[in-house]
């Protein structure tokens, strides 16, 4: 795990969700249709706290929680800016798959929007998740970032040099049977781990919740070069462009080249 916090330490997360808004904004909506009206809410690998952030502003009461400390770090800095500290009950330094000293069953939300995509171990991606299962009240929601598979493969396919050891098919075969990625160029991307579609479902309801839906982030949006999106922002479409994104996002057939996907379950 060395890897994930040398990488986040150096990157700027807040500034990817900026740059990058589909699937922010694609996950919100989708948040806000299934959250509670009110309650306490874990954010779990909540990065420099995106979405802490947000669900604070909402009036939830927020507890934080992040393997790398730099960017536990920004979050609190964030949250003193925008005054919002108040709306925090805390913020913590925590490994997804270990949360100490958080008790059983005290959230009535709890997201993990991070952490999945980078445990390249099963037993650690399964005590991740019954940890999730552990602090969320019975019949509380989860909302669970997941990476797709397929949608890398066809990056690999788009950006070889980009992304090796991707560069061969044998390496893009090998990882499309494998599900792990490891880059090659010192400071690029994280390891990871990338999920088939079709498991994603199965796994979450095997640890105990419930599955309310499955959406793709960020969908067709992620198939759109940076001037291809301006172009309908020129035209003055973005908000319908954007609007068009989140009802895309429940299309089944979208969710392999959606590059995030967003688990929506119940806490049975």
């Amino acid at each position: 795990m060395d890897n994930v916090m040398d990488y986040y330490s150096n990157f700027d997360e807040w500034g990817r969700l900026d740059r990058e808004p589909i699937e922010f904004t694609v996950n919100w909506h989708y948040l806000m249709q299934h959250m509670p009206r009110s309650g306490h809410v874990l954010d779990n690998g909540a990065g420099p706290g995106k979405y802490a952030i947000a669900l604070a502003k909402m009036g939830y009461a927020v507890t934080l929680s992040d393997f790398t400390p730099r960017l536990v770090d920004i979050a609190k800095e964030k949250a003193n800016e925008l005054e919002l500290a108040e709306q925090f009950t805390g913020f913590h330094v925590l490994n997804a798959t270990h949360l100490l000293g958080i008790p059983d069953s005290i959230y009535d939300a709890s997201l993990m929007m991070g952490p999945l995509y980078h445990l390249q171990r099963e037993e650690d991606r399964i005590a991740a998740v019954q940890e999730l299962h552990r602090v969320t009240k019975e019949n509380g929601l989860v909302f669970v970032a997941f990476q797709s598979r397929m949608r890398m493969a066809l990056t690999s396919l788009l950006f070889p040099q980009a992304w090796k050891p991707h560069d061969n098919v044998s390496a893009i075969n090998s990882f499309i049977d494998e599900g792990n990625f490891n880059h090659t160029d010192q400071g690029r991307f994280t390891g990871a781990y990338y999920y088939k579609v079709e498991e994603i479902k199965p796994f979450m309801e095997s640890y105990g919740f419930e599955t309310l839906d499955l959406i793709g982030s960020s969908n067709l949006g992620a198939l759109l070069s940076k001037e291809q999106k301006q172009y309908w922002v020129d035209r003055g479409e973005e908000e319908q462009l954007i609007d068009m994104l989140i009802q895309f996002a429940r299309d089944p057939s979208i969710l392999g080249i959606s590059s995030h996907l967003l688990y929506i379950g119940r806490k049975l």
